[in-house]
Order: structure tokens, then sequence, then C-alpha cells
């Protein structure tokens, strides 16, 4: 079933998305490139108010419309403050250690245009020579930003156009190994983009038609807890292609599709959770069951926005959650496909 999909153009839409810049709030040119990459399909996009994207593909039956979500914004951080040293201090944009971004090479995107580049580190950055560099706790009044242009003072880094407000967002380091793995920032949650791309390019080349309409969403506001806090009022279901989480009693690996069937906000439905289990096990596809105790999705936010739908979370393994992460070829395919198989074989049965 797995060799159906275009596993090139999957890697190539997901290295594109992965090196292009998208903290929360600040995905306006990463949606534009989302448009034209679905344009290419034969689709059209549409942008909600705060800039979602709803992608809406007719079914064979239009009595129902299934929603397919999955968030393009990713962590990063604003200008706080700029000191007088000529460095910056910066607020978190997304929920982080401060210990898995020291050392990371960052960009500060100022409103007229410009782009600067800089290294986040901590405020004692030698221990050549700071006596407690290597105990300093790694907290945001304890890290900045030293920028890579030839500044000491507050007014030479305003005179670069540096504003409090700006967005800064991390270097992804990219890499797609020849046996599969991918390891980047942020493919919490552009692999989930990726592969909802990567289930349209199917639909598209082999002209399949869901069994219902099929309306795909992505947010931009996911990673601070609103991302589809609003949705199309057609929708009914809803399921998130997020990451599947890994550690600790969890199952998951990178191979596997994981279902998560309970987070932070609750348990997701009981139909759904079960027809997507039972497609797993159909299709022969390597997958998961998972509780995730601190996780929050596109699905959490609709339900507590008012949203009247029933909703499920899937997505592939990805290991280091909000740090340097990695995934697997083969846990977006497992997704891939068994996000395919739901699609065609319609809403699950509830007695």
């Amino acid at each position: 079933m797995k060799d159906a999909f275009n596993q090139t153009y999957l890697l190539q839409v997901l290295e594109e998305l992965l090196i292009t810049p998208s903290p929360s709030g600040y995905c306006h040119q990463i949606m534009e490139k989302i448009k034209k990459m679905v344009s290419h399909l034969g689709y059209s996009m549409e942008y909600t108010q705060k800039g979602c994207g709803v992608i809406t593909i007719p079914g064979a039956k239009s009595d129902y419309t299934l929603g397919l979500s999955a968030h393009v914004d990713t962590l990063g951080a604003m200008v706080r403050s700029i000191k007088s040293s000529g460095t910056i201090r910066f607020t978190p944009i997304g929920g982080y250690m401060m210990s898995s971004i020291e050392g990371e090479y960052c960009t500060i995107h100022t409103r007229n245009g410009k782009k600067i580049l800089g290294t986040i580190l901590p405020i004692q950055p030698s221990v050549h020579v700071y006596a407690d560099a290597k105990n300093l706790e790694r907290n945001e009044s304890n890290m900045e930003i030293r920028l890579d242009e030839a500044v000491s003072s507050k007014e030479d880094v305003e005179n670069l156009g540096i504003a409090v407000g700006d967005f800064i967002s991390f270097d992804s380091r990219t890499v797609l190994l020849n046996n599969g793995f991918i390891k980047s920032r942020h493919l919490d949650d552009k692999a989930g983009v990726a592969i909802l791309l990567g289930l349209l390019e199917w639909l598209h080349r082999t002209g399949i038609k869901p069994q219902y309409t099929l309306k795909v969403f992505i947010s931009v506001y996911e990673e601070i807890g609103h991302g589809a806090s609003y949705i199309p009022n057609d929708i009914q279901e809803l399921i998130a292609i997020d990451m599947g989480a890994m550690g600790d009693d969890l199952t998951c690996t990178e191979q596997d599709v994981s279902i998560c069937v309970k987070d932070s906000s609750g348990p997701y439905d009981y139909h759904m959770i079960s027809h997507l289990q039972s497609l797993a096990k159909e299709n022969n596809l390597s997958y998961a069951l998972d509780v995730y105790p601190y996780y929050g999705s596109d699905v959490s936010a609709a339900l507590r926005g008012g949203q009247n739908i029933r909703g499920a979370l899937i997505g592939p393994g990805v290991h280091a959650s909000h740090g340097i992460e990695r995934t697997h070829i083969n846990g977006m395919l497992n997704t891939l496909a068994l996000l395919s198989a739901y699609i065609q074989n319609g809403a699950p049965t509830i007695v």
C-alpha cells in the first residue's frame, strides 16, 4: 500500500517546508509557498481571518465532511528587549527547554524585511571566563542572542532596524539520510503538513475520490494553543496529523504511525480510534496506540473552541520533540497509508 505514494515528492516538500522559517504568528511566507504547492496539484486554498488555510476536495458523497488538520507553525522567539551591550534578550514562542536551543543559529526578521543572523547563548558563554558557566541555570533571563554584526550598544542594534516584537526563527538543521531517517528541528509539525500534501498529490495523480467531502486545514497558531480553534462549520469529524511522541512508557517508534488515544485534553473519539486501529491492522501498517499526558493538538483546540465534532490524532513517531527531532520516512508513509485508507472507507459506524 505504501508503494502507491510518491516518496520523492514527499521528501522534497518536507525539506522545502523545514528550511522555510515559520514561528507561530509569522507564517505568511510559508503559507504562500503551500498555496502554490496546492495549486500545482490542481486544488485551491482559501484563508481564514487569522491566516489558516482551507483546501476542499469533493467526495463521492457530499452529505458528510471530514477534516484533516496539520500545523505549519513552529517554535521560535521574539525580541523582548535590546541590551546596552548590543545583545538581544528574547521571549520564547511555544514551549521548549532553553538548554535545547543553546548554541543554535537563528535569524531575526525585522519589520522592514531584513534578516539578521545570530547565535543563542547563555549570558556566561565561556568556561574560560566565568567560573559558574557550567552551572548557570538555562532560563529566559540567563539567555541572549549574539548578533553576527559589529555592534556594541543598543543604538548600534537599533540602527540595524531591529526592534522589540521582531520574530526570531531557529535554523532547522535539516538532514535527510540515505537510510530513511530525517533529522531536523520543526518536524513537529511540518512532517504532518508534508503528509497532507503527499495525500493531495496521490489523489491528484490517481484520480481517486474520497468517500466524503474532504477539507484539509493548515493551522498557523497550534504551538501556542489556538491553531484550529475555528474550523469550517460543515466539518463533522477532524483528524489532526501531528507527531507521535516517543519515550518513557510509550511504544511508538520513528517507523510507526502513532494513534493517540488520550492527551492532556482527554480521550479522543472512541469510534474514530477503533476505526483507525482496524484499518491499520487490515493494511498491515506498523502502528502504536499511546497516551501523551503533556500534549495537545488541533483537535484539542477545536473542541475547546466549541466545535461540535468528533476527533482523532495520528502521526509519525518523532524522537526528541521540541528539540533536535528525528523521524523516518517509514513513519510518514505509514501515516499517509492510514489516512488514505480512512478517507476511502468513510466515517466509522456508531452503534
